[in-house]
């Protein structure tokens, strides 16, 4: 990105950090679909990107601060990608984004149901869910006894996967 910006309005540079057609895809997709590997991004993504895009993003993401990424305990040979506090501050955004998209777009029900309960749950949701984010990628514990919002939100779209299923 260097040091040259187009100017100093606060939008201009958060699209010069997000504004391509993938970064914000990842960032989704490791924070609600808990993708936490290149090979999971990759193979799972709806979008389909391609394994030199994807490389040259997380390349990115990672110089600019949004995601880290460190040796698998559970697997030698593999990286965990991890979002960071600015990335797990994206959720507000998220949650817009797709608020405005199931108003205005031709969305899939099993796609939109994340936005669905983010937008009904409002800000109390985003923040229950963004200190789920920071215990599972920066290790800060959160309140014991509190529900998973990310375990909520997937088995939402589990459940209308399910349902859009065809039998046999």
């Amino acid at each position: 990105m260097g040091d040259a910006h187009r100017s100093g309005c606060p939008i201009n540079l958060s699209l010069e950090v997000l504004g391509d057609k993938w970064s914000l895809l990842i960032i989704r997709d490791i924070m609600f679909g808990d993708r936490r590997h290149f090979r999971a991004l990759l193979t799972r993504s709806e979008e389909g990107i391609a394994s030199n895009i994807l490389a040259d993003r997380i390349g990115k993401l990672t110089e600019l601060g949004l995601i880290t990424s460190a040796p698998d305990p559970s697997h030698k040979q593999r990286v965990r990608l991890s979002l960071t506090e600015p990335a797990i501050q994206l959720v507000p955004v998220m949650a817009h984004l797709g608020a405005w998209g199931r108003r205005h777009l031709p969305v899939s029900p099993e796609l939109a149901i994340r936005a669905q309960l983010l937008e009904e749950g409002g800000p109390p949701l985003w923040d229950a869910f963004m200190d789920e984010l920071r215990e599972l990628h920066l290790g800060v514990p959160r309140p014991s006894g509190t529900p998973s919002v990310l375990g909520s939100l997937t088995a939402a779209y589990l459940a209308l996967v399910q349902e859009k299923a065809p039998l046999g």
